[in-house]
């Protein structure tokens, strides 16, 4: 006999009604000539199609216990709500009807109605980490709180740069080797627990600083994960010992002004060349932009046309290891004996701040041959090896949405709890509580949807996952951090509160590692339809 929860048992049900209908709405995306010629469908399809994969990942997790069955029941009915409102007047498009929601409509009004929510604004529920795991989770959690979150504010409003104690406290704890393998001194021994490590590493320190935490530690990771899947064995023992100490810290350049995530248009070239003193190489021209940590970095990981067939798109393509030396925040301009030169201007941002994003000018700057990764066989594999890099970016920026998330709750709760309006805390009110319980229900749905892709990506799989689990998190995260700000009301439009650095730094994550709109369509909606056909 069965003995998961019966509630649990018709969230099963609700979420097999969702994805028959996603289905089926995928069916009728196909028929109508696909997502390039219906967009607004296959973007909402996306959408759905993610809430519904995270909704799936929390039925083992609601089979745990009370806490865990509440939690992943009121996620399956915020589901239903969110995929109706994008259904309700475009039915035919859809190919399906609200109406099939009916049988459990009961399940849906039990666990949105607004005293159940209510109940859960202080309860988060346990992680269920193994020990290790939660050894990682301790480790980092305490630097965050002891050495970066003091500091967050401070950088973010003068628009400042990530402290070299930052930098080098997280390098003594392992946070720069926890991709690179063993063998090469750093730390990762593959499958699953490197990727879960990742994840929680990275969402305790967003939890302190997105711009001087989480994000940090995902630079290095991406050169090494380039450097992992092509690279030559002289080029993994050279650089990859380096990426895991901080010796060498590296930045991206591959998008350019005027292709964002059309990365086979780009037109900075590399052509082969000689260097000032006769060595073989290659000289590099064109312009990078959003290029982040570009003036603190040592090398730049860098994606340029090496065969000047434009038609050959992804495949003219190569992977480059720029080395700089170590340039101004402000901007900065380095020459090379030869000609060569790189300017780098600063991107301002909104929130976001401490790493820094360059538009960077590079003209006739070389590299020696040794530079190419995978070098003679590396040509016209730089995508690939780039997209190598990138694999596991979207997982991590949604762990990056799930510590700002966490981060903006504690706030909310906090001063809910201190903020005394007509006579009582802001906490007691029902608006205010269902509020934070609908956070608490967004933030631990994320998080486990996190785990669960990290799981399937030490196996080897879940590409498309860790698509829809970085298009759902980060839209959740603009909601949460909404609200708390909403919760301090004036007071969280005033810098004087970290919510409102939440708020802003939570707006960038649709954004990088694929704009929300581009990898819905070109990547979510795209794989559903080929997957159907």
């Amino acid at each position: 006999m069965s003995t998961i929860a019966p509630d649990i048992q018709t969230a099963a049900s609700v979420i097999s009604i969702a994805s028959s209908m996603v289905d089926k709405a995928i069916t009728s995306l196909i028929a109508l000539g696909g997502p390039d010629k219906n967009q607004t469908l296959a973007y909402d399809l996306a959408h759905v199609a993610a809430a519904v994969s995270t909704a799936e990942s929390l039925l083992a997790y609601g089979a745990k216990g009370d806490v865990e069955n509440n939690i992943a029941c009121a996620f399956t009915a915020d589901m239903v709500h969110d995929f109706v409102s994008r259904l309700i007047g475009r039915e035919e498009l859809w190919g399906v009807e609200a109406s099939q929601f009916e049988p459990v409509q009961g399940f849906v009004q039990r666990y949105r109605a607004p005293e159940f929510l209510a109940s859960l604004a202080e309860v988060q529920g346990p992680r269920h980490l193994a020990s290790d795991f939660e050894m990682v989770q301790d480790t980092f959690r305490s630097y965050a709180n002891k050495v970066i979150a003091p500091q967050a504010e401070h950088v973010h409003r003068h628009n400042g740069d990530v402290p070299e104690e930052i930098i080098a406290g997280l390098a003594e704890i392992g946070a720069f080797g926890l991709s690179v393998p063993v063998e090469y001194e750093g730390f990762s021994e593959g499958g699953e627990s490197e990727y879960m490590a990742s994840v929680i590493a990275t969402e305790e320190l967003s939890r302190g600083s997105l711009g001087i935490g989480g994000s940090l530690i995902t630079r290095p990771e991406i050169l090494t994960r380039a450097l992992v899947k092509g690279g030559t064995e002289a080029q993994k023992l050279e650089w990859l010992p380096k990426l895991a100490s901080t010796e060498v810290m590296s930045a991206v350049a591959v998008t350019e002004p005027d292709y964002g995530s059309d990365v086979a248009s780009l037109k900075t070239t590399a052509v082969r060349g000689t260097g000032p003193n006769g060595e073989a190489g290659w000289i590099i021209n064109g312009v990078k932009t959003w290029c982040t940590f570009g003036a603190r970095a040592n090398v730049l990981m860098l994606l340029a046309r090496t065969d000047p067939d434009r038609s050959k798109a992804h495949r003219g393509l190569s992977l480059f290891i720029v080395p700089k030396p170590l340039g101004d925040s402000h901007g900065f301009t380095f020459s090379q004996d030869g000609g060569g030169k790189m300017d780098g201007s600063p991107i301002d941002t909104i929130g976001y701040r401490g790493m820094h994003s360059y538009e960077i000018a590079i003209e006739n700057w070389w590299v020696p041959a040794a530079n190419l990764i995978g070098e003679e066989d590396g040509l016209g594999k730089g995508f690939y090896l780039q997209m190598a890099g990138f694999e596991n970016g979207r997982l991590q920026t949604a762990a990056r949405a799930v510590g700002v998330m966490q981060a903006a709750y504690e706030a909310a709760v906090d001063y809910a709890n201190n903020r005394t309006v007509f006579g009582q805390p802001i906490s007691q009110y029902e608006l205010t509580q269902v509020k934070l319980g609908r956070m608490a229900v967004l933030i631990q749905a994320s998080r486990q949807f996190c785990y669960s892709v990290a799981g399937l990506m030490g196996k080897g799989e879940g590409a498309m996952e860790a698509s829809m689990v970085k298009a759902y998190v980060c839209r959740a995260a603009e909601w949460v951090t909404r609200e708390a700000l909403q919760i301090h009301g004036g007071y969280g439009y005033a810098e004087e509160y970290s919510v409102s650095r939440l708020y802003v730094d939570a707006r960038v994550l649709s954004i990088f590692e694929g704009a929300d709109e581009t990898l819905c369509l070109k990547v979510i909606a795209k794989n559903l339809c080929d997957a159907k056909k």
